[in-house]
């Protein structure tokens, strides 16, 4: 059965999500706040977090750090701070995902599903074809065909691609992407991600002003939904 550690100071939304949590079969259990939160993540192993960031004795940003220092759980963060800037930092943080307080339950339990689903072991290996409506993605051959025909993409545009797929359904920020394709020297060069963004859209999309796949989380990252 899958374990959800959810970390909020808030009583009526812890209340509300072990709830809704506990209807759909998940284990769960809760903290009030940060150290708490380290020590039931250290004694209970969830399979996912849900964490606020505005605790009462320390940062959900620097939870987040600790527990990335040990573990790779999901780390689905739920906060009502939403600036650009603030969501930014918990994505380089290690935050897997960021949902916006008043939030939506049934959004958030599709996250927190999808987010368990991508770090779920794979008896298979590392996926290596990916299929869309528009075109498919062959990651060991390094090829995209469109239509029947190999797309033709620069090293750049692979290399985005490559990285957005083998995140699919995650979002991923700004800084990570700019580092994993331009090297870690990057982090602030933001039309780069446009520009580049654009070509892929141009060349892979059905309709690359209303794009399907590649999809831009404002003030974030993008996410590729296959």
């Amino acid at each position: 059965m899958t374990r959800v550690l959810v970390v909020d100071d808030e009583p009526q939304i812890v209340r509300a999500l072990v709830i809704n949590l506990r209807a759909r079969k998940y284990e769960v259990d809760a903290a009030h706040d940060g150290a708490a939160a380290l020590r039931l993540a250290a004694a209970r192993h969830p399979d996912a977090v849900v964490l606020d960031l505005g605790l009462p004795d320390m940062d959900g940003v620097e939870v987040i750090r600790r527990l990335r220092g040990w573990t790779r759980v999901p780390i689905i963060v739920l906060s009502a701070r939403q600036t650009s800037d603030e969501k930014v930092e918990a994505l380089d943080a290690g935050a897997d995902d960021y949902v916006t307080k008043p939030f939506g339950m049934d959004e958030l339990l599709a996250r927190l599903r999808a987010a368990v689903r991508r770090a779920a072991p794979s008896t298979a290996g590392d996926t290596v074809l990916v299929e869309t409506d528009d075109f498919t993605v062959d990651l060991a051959a390094k090829k995209v065909n469109r239509h029947g025909g190999d797309v033709r993409l620069t090293p750049t545009e692979w290399h985005l691609l490559e990285v957005l797929v083998r995140n699919t359904g995650r979002l991923v920020g700004q800084r990570q992407l700019l580092q994993e394709v331009w090297g870690p020297s990057y982090g602030t060069e933001t039309n780069y991600l446009r520009v580049y963004m654009a070509q892929l859209r141009r060349k892979l999309e059905a309709d690359p002003s209303h794009p399907r796949h590649f999809v831009t989380e404002p003030g974030m990252g993008y996410r590729f939904e296959p």
